[in-house]
């Protein structure tokens, strides 16, 4: 078996195959629109409400009032007062139920109070996000016992920062190669290895290690400080300069049986169910982001004259200016419909947390990026210097450097690509797998093909006409109406296109990498839209017309941008640009590089040894 289809065989066996419950997501991919899987949209109960209100309060008092953001850019590091006061808030524990000693926030307030962070510090959020939404909290909620909940989750709630620690220096999303081991050795476990990017890893005090047990991949809860682990570096980054975030070797560990996570095996499994709702940690923090973004493009423009007119009156600048604003709603609107479903639990939301991350992390930059161009070199001059000579200290060109990470953080965009499109085509493996097998014999293809016969026979016609062909169809959206009957006739094309794919590639599909991304970043684009829809017809009741018309806007952006991709599903350059690719590496074009120097080789080049001024490899924040 070659090391791709090991890959492979791993990530599926970790993949959760049942769909027990309806997904909106799923059925939008199918060519299927739901509306009504997704509005009205669940509602939280006016206890909860009342609690999350009150939460976010105190941690807008406590982000003005105790907290310095430039502070935390210019020293790298997040004092140890703010830590504690975030403690002593609840901040480390709002996912944790209130029987373990957690705030027990509600997911839609969890991300909110996240995105309300992000917008004050992205470093932060960061910090209270790696702990809750991949570190201890999470995994011990879905899968640990209720003797592990009652030991750690009560110290987690209480401030004890955890971590997560999967990836290695060999290894980033392919787990079969994963290296780290533990080995039984009667009431205990040994292990070791290397992780790497062990965001929460230099300042921990309690880590999920991923390792192998034999031939799976198993997960634990692991003391930092027990003997033989290490924090040998801390890391600096381009953006998000306050993260603790090192490399930690484990060398000789002894870990009680009782901190395994879960049974043996279920390492990978654990890892990705957590992600499933744990990912819409990440889009929160873009949205703060975005919104904030929208808040300085406005006040910028406006402020800013030239050539006798605000700039914002420049067609130019009023573009980017109705992109920002228009994509800042929607990504709200993405995150607080996912969270809604999250908390009503009658979904299953894995597609929907994946859509809101991939669709979050590249947009929220893209917003950053066009914020930066609105304010010129202001935006590019860095928020000290600004401050420095008398103007107001706005990080632009900080919150364009923060955002770079999250299209890498937790699954990269080409890896979330992936994984969304298997989903997507789940439906057609499951009937017609056996025909693309090149394992299956004759008798296991004939049995696939009646089974496939019998599927496509229902399925086909239903992606011919629908609803959207009725001008009155979704009368409760008004003027927004015509957007969902796009959602609904555009879902049925992408699903037509899928399964002329499948026809057309067979077993191949999995290595049209291309193709497969835009087909997920059109139903990112849908989903999007009707997030968006389902919000503003609802704010419409309090706000009058104006979320209507922001929503228009915005959609009429996405299915631009989604009309866009759906005529690159056929024509485009993916086979030339694999071709070249090949080429490349194998050093056919060399003339390329001529003409220049790699500083990272050549000249006096001296790797410094030395941590980053003000940085501790070994912080203690207690």
């Amino acid at each position: 078996m070659s090391d791709y289809d090991k890959a492979r065989e791993v990530a599926e066996q970790a993949r959760e195959k049942e769909w027990g419950r309806p997904s909106f997501g799923r059925q939008l991919f199918l060519g299927d629109f739901r509306p009504d899987l997704v509005y009205p949209a669940p509602r939280v109960g006016e206890r909860a409400a009342e609690k999350g209100e009150e939460f976010l309060g105190a941690l807008r008092r406590f982000l003005k009032e105790s907290v310095d953001p430039a502070q935390i850019e210019r020293t790298a590091l997040v004092p140890d007062e703010v830590v504690k006061g975030l403690g002593a808030l609840g901040a480390f524990g709002m996912t944790i139920d209130e029987e373990y000693g957690g705030l027990g926030l509600s997911h839609l307030y969890y991300t909110r109070a996240l995105s309300l962070v992000a917008s004050y510090s992205p470093a932060l959020s960061a910090l209270l996000s790696a702990h809750q939404s991949i570190g201890v909290p999470q995994p011990l909620r879905l899968f640990g016992t209720e003797e592990q909940k009652q030991r750690f989750l009560p110290r987690c709630a209480r401030g004890e920062v955890s971590a997560f620690l999967l990836t290695e220096p060999d290894v980033g999303s392919d787990p079969a190669r994963l290296s780290t081991t533990a080995v039984r050795d009667g009431d205990e476990y040994v292990l070791d290895g290397v992780k790497l990017w062990t965001t929460n890893g230099v300042v921990a005090d309690l880590l999920v290690v991923m390792a192998r047990t034999g031939s799976k991949i198993s997960a634990f809860v692991v003391e930092a400080g027990s003997p033989g682990i290490t924090v040998e570096h801390r890391n600096a980054f381009m953006g998000l300069r306050g993260i603790e975030n090192g490399v930690t070797r484990l060398q000789g560990v002894r870990v009680p049986a009782g901190n395994l996570i879960g049974r043996e095996g279920q390492g990978l499994k654990i890892a990705l169910t957590t992600l499933n709702t744990g990912r819409l940690s990440l889009p929160a923090t873009c949205a703060g982001a975005a919104k904030w973004a929208a808040k300085i493009a406005r006040e910028w423009s406006g402020a800013r004259v030239q050539w006798g007119h605000p700039i914002g009156e420049h067609e130019a600048v009023a573009r980017k200016i109705a992109f920002i604003t228009c994509t800042a709603y929607a990504l709200e609107a993405v995150v607080d419909l996912a969270s809604r479903l999250a908390d009503d639990e009658s979904n299953d939301i894995r597609i929907e947390a994946a859509l809101a991350k991939l669709y979050g992390s590249e947009m929220a930059w893209r917003v950053a990026d066009e914020l930066v161009q609105i304010r010129g070199g202001r935006g590019y001059e860095t928020a000290e210097s600004l401050h420095a000579r008398g103007e107001r200290g706005v990080p632009a060109e900080q919150v364009l450097r923060d955002l770079r990470i999250n299209r890498i953080f937790e699954g990269s965009t080409e890896i979330m690509h992936l994984l969304i499109a298997r989903e997507a085509v789940d439906a057609h493996l499951s009937v017609a797998g056996g025909l693309i097998d090149p394992k299956a014999d004759l008798k296991a293809k004939g049995r696939a093909l009646t089974k496939a016969g019998g599927f496509y026979a229902r399925w086909l016609p239903t992606l011919v006409t629908g609803p959207s062909q009725l001008p009155g169809s979704y009368p409760a959206f008004g003027p927004l109406a015509p957007h969902l009957r796009y959602v609904e006739r555009t879902s049925r094309k992408l699903a037509r296109a899928t399964f002329y794919a499948m026809s057309r590639w067979q077993g191949r599909l999995e290595h049209k990498q291309g193709f497969l991304s835009r087909v997920v970043d059109v139903g990112a684009e849908l989903f999007a839209i009707t997030a968006t829809c389902v919000r503003a017809k609802e704010e419409s009741a309090t706000l009058g017309s104006a979320p209507l018309e922001v929503a228009d806007t915005f959609c009429h952006q996405a299915r631009l941008r989604a009309e866009s991709l759906l005529a690159r599903l056929w024509e485009n350059s993916d086979a030339r640009d694999v071709r070249l690719a090949r080429h490349v590496m194998e050093g056919r074009y060399p003339f390329v590089e001529d003409g220049i120097l790699d500083p990272s080789l050549d000249g006096p080049w001296i790797a410094a040894a030395a941590e980053p001024t003000g940085v501790d490899v070994h912080r203690d924040i207690h």
